[in-house]
């Protein structure tokens, strides 16, 4: 018969599971605390544990820590009323099977628990286990409670600490490089750089030389030897956006680096080595690409070791509140304001937008409802214009550039001037703003 532990300070919680999993032919032990749990499970060694997070004694990270410093084959599905992305990471991180979220779907459990026992079987048959390391790591703050984004969170706890090449695909502005960060920084190699390159922002001559780099002399400009992100990158992370603009030409010398491991700088003859973590990134379909044969799919495949698909923001709606909060705290901390009341109807109105700008979008309403905030208050007025309410156009007929243009130089207007607050609203850096600034001529009012 097999045996569960439950570990669980709830009383009804934890007689509720017990009599429910006893009904399916379980062997039942229950312990009320953490030290208690740990102290139940070198007693009784049960074939699976239910361990809840928030314990009165010790944290249940603890205990899923000091169970499988006992035993790294010990299966625990952990549980909590508290859904958030760090502990998440953790637990995955520290060996645990499945993370779910109270108050349990008896459903989802019975699955979880059928499918920790198949893979125990597994395990079992051939005899292999990868062992797992646990360390502490730092990670930035992605939102989200949403079924999607949970198995996101349980992909990046179980990629973090292997070496394994990752594609992240996910509509513009759903947060694919804030993924390959936390991936990065909850790795082993923490401490080497993250390397950031925009594969559709630099021309494709100049792509082999950011990435490779070049001797002197390799072409006209080449005046010295400089090294390229691969060697800069060391041990660390070599993240690759928009890795479906790469052409042809480049993704042939891509390949041979995934599958040989080395290189060539441009010009060179000396073959370099890389231990770098490649994780890329696109917003584009890669299978139609392929099928148009603009993208290889030998290619795909070694970038695709793990995929992991990130949502779009309109797909995962019950997360809006939460990113409201976290990034109107973000946006006053920038802008050294305080406005952070949200009424009713306009959170109704945010978690109803179509965002096609994703989190992105989201962040830039949001500068722009804060900058042009008269109080405390987010007021609708200051928001975008809702999809039901329709666009308005002047009947002047103009070209794109000069919707452009005016609409920037609106902007300037609201900010007063600065730079930094337009760039914000308008969703671009600082040097695009200036070279539009500077291409139509406009005025930034009485701030230089």
């Amino acid at each position: 018969m097999r045996s569960i532990l439950i570990v669980e300070d709830d009383p009804l919680v934890r007689k509720t599971l017990a009599s429910q999993l006893a009904k399916k032919g379980f062997e039942i032990a229950a312990a009320e605390t953490g030290e208690d749990g740990v102290e139940a499970f070198a007693e009784g060694s049960p074939d699976l544990v239910l361990l809840d997070v928030r314990l009165p004694d010790i944290d249940g990270l603890e205990v899923l820590r000091r169970i499988k410093d006992r035993d790294r084959r010990a299966v625990i599905l952990v549980m909590t009323a508290f859904d958030d992305m760090k502990t998440t990471v953790e637990a995955v991180k520290l060996g645990a099977f499945e993370y779910l979220v109270k108050p349990l779907n008896m459903t989802e459990l019975d699955l979880a628990i059928e499918k920790a026992f198949q893979v125990r079987a597994l395990e079992e048959r051939v005899s292999y286990l990868v062992e797992e390391r646990q360390k502490g790591y730092t990670i930035d703050n992605i939102i989200g409670h949403s079924p999607a984004m949970r198995t996101v969170f349980k992909l990046i706890g179980s990629v973090a600490n292997t070496r394994a090449n990752v594609l992240i695909q996910g509509e513009s502005g759903t947060g694919k490089e804030l993924v390959a960060k936390a991936i990065h920084y909850n790795s082993p190699y923490r401490d080497e750089p993250f390397i950031v390159i925009n594969c559709s922002a630099i021309q494709d001559t100049l792509l082999e030389s950011e990435l490779f780099g070049h001797v002197k002399g390799a072409f006209t400009d080449a005046v010295s030897e400089t090294k390229g992100k691969f060697e800069i990158a060391g041990k660390g992370t070599l993240f690759l956006d928009e890795i479906g603009d790469v052409s042809p030409n480049l993704q042939s010398k891509l390949l041979r680096v995934l599958e040989s491991r080395d290189f060539m700088k441009v010009g060179g003859e000396r073959i370099l080595k890389t231990e770098a973590r490649i994780i890329a990134a696109t917003n584009q379909s890669l299978k139609a690409l392929i099928e148009k044969g603009r993208f290889r799919e030998d290619l795909f495949y070694r970038l695709k070791v793990v995929e992991i698909a990130l949502p779009a923001l309109r797909e995962r709606r019950e997360d809006i509140p939460d990113l409201v909060a976290y990034l109107l705290e973000k946006i006053n901390r920038e802008l050294r304001r305080n406005v952070r009341k949200v009424p009713p109807e306009v959170m109704k109105t945010l978690s109803e937008m179509p965002w096609r700008g994703n989190v992105r979008e989201l962040e830039n309403a949001l500068t722009r409802a804060v900058i042009l905030a008269k109080g405390d208050v987010v007021l609708k007025e200051n928001l975008p214009v809702e999809p039901d309410e329709g666009r308005t156009f002047p009947d002047e007929l103009v070209s794109l550039e000069e919707v452009e243009k005016r609409y920037v130089q609106h902007v300037l207007d609201a900010v007063k001037g600065s730079k930094t607050r337009a760039s914000q609203v308008l969703g671009i850096s600082r040097p695009t703003l200036d070279k539009k600034i500077k291409e139509y001529g406009l005025d930034l009012g009485d701030t230089p």
